[in-house]
């Protein structure tokens, strides 16, 4: 039985796509707490014996990265609720089937994208 013939995976490769999800949960968590912690540093850099220029300079760097940061953590907190979202379709035995098509996304692209809903046919629909 192809792909394009089943209409969802099987509970073992259900089971390795959960435990590819769980790995990048893992990843992308501890990359948060890192964001997380760069951006809620409040300390300086040892600029206080520094021009005042260059403080200014720094103040206004901070501020623009702080930003960067903010943006950055957004993005990864969507990118793990993606991530769990894909475990409740796992339970649910609806991982794996694009929301356009119906047909099951391909493997490949499950295991480097393993949050995604659509499948390459629907993604190109799109555009």
């Amino acid at each position: 039985m192809t792909e394009t013939e089943k209409s969802r995976y099987s509970d073992a490769e259900l089971e390795e796509f959960r435990e590819i999800i769980k790995d990048k949960i893992k990843k992308a968590t501890e990359q948060l707490e890192l964001i997380e912690s760069s951006y809620k540093n409040d300390s300086n850099n040892g600029t206080d014996d520094t021009s005042p220029t260059f403080k200014a300079f720094d103040e206004g760097s901070q501020v623009m990265s702080k930003e960067a940061n903010s943006q950055l953590a957004i993005r990864q907190e969507k990118f793990i609720r993606d991530l769990k979202n894909a475990l409740v379709r796992i339970e649910n035995k609806t991982y794996g089937i694009c929301r356009v098509t119906g047909k099951l996304i391909n493997k490949e692209r499950l295991k480097l994208v393993p949050h995604a809903t659509l499948s390459i046919e629907a993604k190109n629909m799109q555009k």
